[in-house]
């Protein structure tokens, strides 16, 4: 499972600048689309015209408020098709910026990539938004599979990891807050981000701290326990993607991944504004 992390991880800037670039801002923007609505609009275009209730489901820790205010409309400005392909368009002009292109072992990163995708489209039940996804078709360009199958593998991740989180009784503000008390993440950008109430969030600490999950604003030991025990979960869950590779392959892949993260981070695409 280690070695299946890493891989994971080492990769997933990859994917998951797409929520920061201003390739994407002005890709949204064009179509009508502005603020939040690019982001919720392009991540669940995949279902098709997907609802707010949707879009609160699957994406499990927003405030489902702020969710409808921003999908109000989305779908008057712009076909799913049409933002699906705004999308790619952003993803290659920013990895081309970071340099994807020209890095060595591309082909090699995405074929183990790949590989561990297509495993991974063989078990899309219980996994709404990786279905969604999966079920699109793969991009001509390397760069845009590359990209797309590391999607599909944080969309399997992060479906897993819901499912860990509702068997614990962890709800997505309980998620939140049980982030933030690791000070991993900024507490201030998980607040701004996600857009729950201040009264809320203080309401979902007192209820962790009754649970015994809080000890102030940090985890206690229970806490900690707990959040090691979904992670490890969201881990195992994930194995009918990476299992396929074994872990020689998991960790040629976390090795040759390494520069392609890096890349991206080096080029400011992880940058907020």
């Amino acid at each position: 499972m280690k070695t299946a992390r890493a891989a994971w991880r080492r990769l997933e800037p990859v994917h998951g600048m797409i929520y920061f670039v201003p390739e994407a801002r002005r890709r949204y923007a064009d179509l009508g689309l502005r603020g939040r609505a690019g982001y919720f609009a392009s991540r669940s275009a995949a279902f098709g015209r997907a609802s707010a209730e949707l879009v609160i489901s699957t994406f499990y820790n927003f405030n489902p408020d702020f969710v409808r205010q921003a999908v109000d409309g989305a779908w008057d400005a712009a076909s799913p098709h049409q933002v699906l392909d705004a999308r790619y368009a952003a993803v290659g002009e920013a990895l081309r910026r970071a340099g994807i292109h020209e890095l060595p072992n591309l082909n090699e990163v995405l074929a183990l990539t790949r590989r561990a995708a297509e495993a991974a489209c063989e078990h899309p039940q219980g996994r709404p938004l990786f279905a969604a996804h999966a079920a699109l078709p793969w991009p001509d360009d390397p760069v845009l599979q590359l990209w797309h199958a590391q999607t599909l593998l944080r969309e399997f991740r992060g479906d897993g990891h819901v499912a860990c989180l509702l068997s614990e009784g962890v709800g997505g503000l309980e998620a939140l807050v049980l982030h933030a008390a690791t000070g991993e993440v900024p507490v201030g950008l998980l607040k701004s981000s996600r857009a729950w109430p201040e009264e809320e969030w203080a309401d979902t600490e007192e209820r962790l701290r009754e649970r015994g999950l809080l000890d102030g604003d940090s985890l206690s030991s229970d806490g900690v326990l707990l959040r090691q025990h979904i992670e490890d979960r969201t881990d195992l869950l994930t194995l009918p993607a990476y299992g396929v590779l074994g872990d020689a392959d998991c960790e040629r892949l976390a090795e040759l991944a390494s520069p392609f993260g890096r890349a991206v981070v080096e080029a400011g695409l992880l940058k907020l504004g």
